[in-house]
C-alpha cells in the first residue's frame, strides 16, 4: 500500500523540530524579559522605599512632593540609562555569537532593541513613581521614624 502525502505535509514533518525549538526559544525569551522587568522593578522600588526617611527630611525642610518625585525619578532614570547603555553595548558585542542562530531577524535589529529600551524605561518609571508617591504622601514625622 502506498503512503501518499502532500508536499506541505512532508515539509511540516521535516520542520517539526525547528518549530519546536523556535517556540521554546520564544517562550524562554519572553520569560527572560518578564524576569528582567520584575528584577528591575524590585530593585528600584526597594531602593526608593529605603529612602523614605530621606524623603521625609526633604518634605519636613520644605520640599514639595513634586520636587521629591522629580529628584528620585531623575536619579533612578540615570542609573537605568547607564544600565541600558551597558546592555545595548553588550548585545552588540554578542551579535557575532548569536547571529547564526537568528532567522529572519538581524543580530542588531533596531526595532527589538528599541522595544526593549522602552520597556525597561517604562518599568523603571513605574518602579520609582509608585513607592515615591506613597512616601511623599506620608506625614514627614512618620517618614522620619520609618525603618
Amino acid at each position: 500500500m502506498l503512503n501518499v502525502t502532500t508536499v506541505e505535509q512532508q515539509l511540516n514533518g521535516i520542520l517539526v523540530q525547528e518549530r519546536l525549538t523556535a517556540t521554546l526559544a520564544g517562550f524562554f525569551g519572553v520569560l527572560a524579559v518578564l524576569l528582567a522587568c520584575l528584577g528591575l522593578y524590585g530593585v528600584i522600588s526597594y531602593a526608593v522605599t529605603r529612602r523614605t526617611s530621606e524623603i521625609g527630611v526633604r518634605l519636613a525642610l520644605g520640599a514639595t512632593p513634586a520636587q521629591v518625585l522629580r529628584m528620585v525619578l531623575k536619579e533612578s532614570l540615570v542609573l537605568v540609562s547607564v544600565g541600558i547603555a551597558i546592555g545595548v553595548s553588550g548585545a552588540f558585542a554578542a551579535t557575532r555569537l548569536i547571529s547564526t542562530m537568528l532567522f529572519g531577524v538581524g543580530a542588531a535589529d533596531p526595532l527589538t532593541i528599541g522595544i526593549a529600551i522602552v520597556l525597561m524605561i517604562t518599568v523603571a518609571t513605574l518602579a520609582v513613581l509608585l513607592p515615591a508617591r506613597r512616601a511623599s504622601k506620608v506625614d514627614p514625622l512618620v517618614a522620619l521614624r520609618y525603618e
